[in-house]
């Protein structure tokens, strides 16, 4: 049975790494930007909720909405501010130093309002917990709801993408920019919508991440953040698809790994296999080649 437990726990965590993994490959498939600031997002989003019931007495259902939406906010208002004017830079570079300055800016600023100490976090997740196989076998309540929440998201992603006229209007800014304004479509409103949707996943990302491993730390979603890019590059960044195999896959391996081989190691492992697959196949799981004309 601790095999089947191990297995449950790393596609519990795999799903969070998948939910916020959607945020990376959304973000590089459309705008071909790395958003490493999204890490800090999740860290953000676990402030928020846990401000909004200790220190405003709300409902947990309430203060995830409310998370939800201010980081909606936070992520448009750091793709106008730090990312659109650098939309059209000669070097993608100077993007990639600005992503890392955003996310050093909301670090400190964590420091700042909630101080350097572990802060604990009351898990939102009402779900109780299933005992099966006698009592053997017992999956969390946040468990569940972690793996059905990536499920919904997941599906319901790939719905909006495939059937409504913003998702048919990411799909056009990801092909060609230039194509797609010169068709009317909203380039800057586009990738605005996909930083807000990025930004709202990776707050249920950290509410559900600090839900199972209940302590808060204005660093807590560095790490997260880049295991999930990790994911990303795992399943084929730019996929929807490939970001819910690559976390999920990374969540598994994450687990077992410190259960079998070392806990200290667990994160070796998880680069480690990285390295290999990308030796292997370069564009990831579901990553394809994309020839360029010159």
């Amino acid at each position: 049975m601790s095999f089947i437990s191990y297995l449950i726990n790393g596609i519990s965590l795999g799903s969070v790494y998948a939910i916020i993994a959607l945020g990376y490959t959304m973000v590089y498939g459309i705008a071909k930007m790395l958003n490493f600031a999204h890490g800090d997002v999740i860290m953000i989003g676990a402030y928020v909720v846990m401000t909004a019931i200790a220190g405003a007495g709300l409902s947990p259902l309430l203060a995830v909405l409310l998370a939800i939406i201010f980081c909606t906010i936070l992520g448009v208002v750091i793709e106008s501010v730090a990312y659109r004017p650098l939309l059209n830079a000669a070097s993608s570079l100077a993007v990639l130093i600005t992503a890392i300055g955003v996310s050093y800016l909301l670090q400190n600023l964590a420091l700042l309002i909630f101080g350097a100490n572990t802060k604990s976090f009351s898990s939102v997740v009402p779900a109780p917990a299933l005992v099966l196989a006698g009592g053997n076998l017992t999956i969390s309540g946040e468990t569940m709801v972690t793996i059905a929440s990536c499920i919904v998201i997941m599906v319901g992603l790939t719905l909006f993408i495939k059937k409504s006229k913003a998702g048919q209007a990411m799909l056009a800014v990801s092909e060609d920019k230039g194509a797609a304004q010169l068709m009317g479509v909203n380039v800057n409103g586009t990738i605005a919508l996909t930083f807000a949707i990025g930004s709202a996943l990776a707050a249920v990302a950290g509410v559900l991440l600090c839900s199972a491993y209940p302590s808060l730390t204005p660093y807590t979603g560095a790490m997260p953040g880049i295991k999930a890019f990790v994911a990303a590059v795992f399943g084929g960044i730019g996929s929807i698809p490939g970001a819910l195999i690559g976390g999920i896959l990374l969540g598994v391996i994450e687990i077992f790994g410190k259960a079998y081989i070392s806990s200290q190691m667990a994160d070796a492992i998880v680069f480690g296999v990285l390295i290999i697959v990308l030796i292997v196949k370069p564009t990831g799981i579901l990553g394809k080649n994309i020839q360029e004309k010159v």
